[in-house]
């Protein structure tokens, strides 16, 4: 049988002329006022839970007894099938013939029934959808007045409120509700009327506020489109003017080869991309030549070249994390968890040893541009923190060769990751390992239009948010 408690003594609570709140059980009277846990409004009256509801603990049959879960017919409510403030109508387990009647006494609690967590989880509140059984970390609770369900609607959006207030003031915090507690329970008892009023308002207010959080998701929804259709346009020279004053890419690419050369020396390796009087792309690595045109994402402006990581960046990941190497000293560390689109959550820094040549490899500097390996693949940000830190081997460390607008190159790795040229399919990559980021093909703008669209991107997604 189902644990039941109704009420057993007559109690009575009077507000009396001293201004004080005096509870009656039999013939012993006391004064409870410093009990109840805020004032009510004339009219209303303080009550225990178990004055105006009786309410039945649920069961969990035997685990390691097969045949209480095998062809499991019977919905079993757990707190996580609960929805709050809300009609339930399905369960992750259902429990069989055999359970519903070694230990529910072949009873299914009826539809329409209230029903409450009041372990773990406290103070979750449903109305069951469908007859069926629950486990004990949840009651069903059946008010004693139940006209037209008015006091079943307001326990419903109620207790959660009312069992915050016991969880405080019994310092329970929201370890277990016993069910004496939950027993003497003070409930604000507004009358009928009033309840039902309460109810229609609080309906009213719950539709508009899922009102403004669908306008808010679709407004979000707006601004990550916007902001992707905004850095597309704005990777293919679409967003801003070319300015025939401006420098050539041509020219920023042979400062880019020269800075290259000269800091590779005997290990650089010269190539390039061009396009032919056919109009077909090509790339020129030593003395090979091979066309590519396959592999270029979109159409440039003329005055805009093609290249590849490799030649953009110098490229590489940190150190693995290694228990058994103790050799250097200990610096914190970046991980990919630590990398989101735009910034860095810094809370949680650990700290490994790098040795020295470890340290070159691995730190970083305000401007390097940071991309995970793994996890969200491609994800970028720019680190701008003047802070000593280095990079675990599942983030890249990209540093130009030469001077470039690194804030147009993250847009680039916004807006591939957006499109499936970063672990999509395709011409795209299935991962970021070394060797694929450096193959990826980028545009290349003149330094002084790479400013301008940086610059022009910053304003329109300010008045973006400013307007939303």
């Amino acid at each position: 049988m189902l644990a039941t408690y109704r009420l057993k003594v007559r109690i009575q609570i009077k507000f009396y002329f001293d201004n004080r709140y005096y509870e009656k059980v039999g013939s012993q009277l006391k004064d409870i006022t410093d009990e109840l846990p805020f004032e009510i409004p004339d009219g209303w009256s303080w009550t225990r839970f178990t004055q105006i509801v009786s309410f039945d603990l649920g069961k969990t049959p035997d685990r390691h007894n097969k045949k209480y879960w095998d062809d499991g017919k019977y919905p079993w409510f757990a707190i996580s099938d609960l929805q709050e403030r809300a009609t339930v109508n399905s369960t992750k387990e259902k429990i069989s013939a055999a359970a519903l009647r070694d230990k529910f006494a072949g009873e299914l609690i009826p539809q329409g029934t209230l029903l409450m967590s009041f372990k773990l989880t406290v103070g979750k509140t449903s109305i069951l959808g469908i007859d069926a059984v629950h486990n004990e970390a949840i009651i069903s609770i059946f008010p004693i007045i139940s006209e037209h369900e008015i006091t079943r609607n307001f326990l419903l959006n109620a207790l959660p409120v009312i069992v915050l207030c016991v969880k405080k003031r019994e310092a329970v915090k929201g370890v277990t509700l016993n069910s004496s507690k939950l027993a003497a329970m003070f409930i604000p008892l507004p009358p009928l009327a009033e309840q039902q009023r309460i109810v229609s308002r609080v309906d009213e207010l719950l539709a508009q506020i899922d009102i403004i959080e669908q306008n808010q998701a679709d407004i979000d929804t707006l601004y990550e489109e916007f902001k992707k259709r905004t850095l597309t346009l704005a990777i293919q020279g679409k967003l801003v003017p070319q300015d025939p004053n401006d420098e050539p890419a041509s020219v920023l690419l042979e400062r880019i080869r020269a800075e290259k050369k000269a800091k590779l020396g005997k290990k650089y390796v010269d190539s390039y991309i061009y396009k032919g009087d056919d109009n077909c792309y090509y790339e020129k690595v030593k003395d090979s030549v091979k066309e590519i045109s396959d592999e270029i994402p979109f159409d440039i402006p003329k005055s805009w070249r093609w290249i590849r990581v490799d030649n953009l960046f110098q490229h590489n990941t940190g150190k693995a994390l290694n228990s058994s190497n103790t050799q250097g000293i200990s610096h914190p560390y970046i991980t990919t968890t630590n990398v989101y689109w735009g910034y860095f959550n810094l809370e949680h820094i650990k700290e490994m040893p790098f040795t020295e040549d470890e340290f070159l490899k691995c730190s970083i500097v305000p401007g390097d541009l940071l991309v995970c390996e793994g996890g969200d693949i491609g994800r970028a940000a720019i680190w701008e923190n003047d802070i000593s830190m280095c990079i675990q081997n599942h983030i890249h460390r990209l540093r130009a060769y030469y001077p470039v607008c690194t804030q147009f190159y993250y847009f680039a790795f916004f807006v591939y990751k957006s499109i499936g040229l970063i672990g999509g399919k395709g011409i795209g990559i299935q991962g970021v390992s070394s060797g694929a980021l450096g193959k990826l093909i980028f545009p290349l703008p003149p330094l002084g239009e790479q400013e301008r669209i940086v610059k022009q991107v910053e304003i329109i997604l300010e008045n973006l948010k400013d307007e939303g």
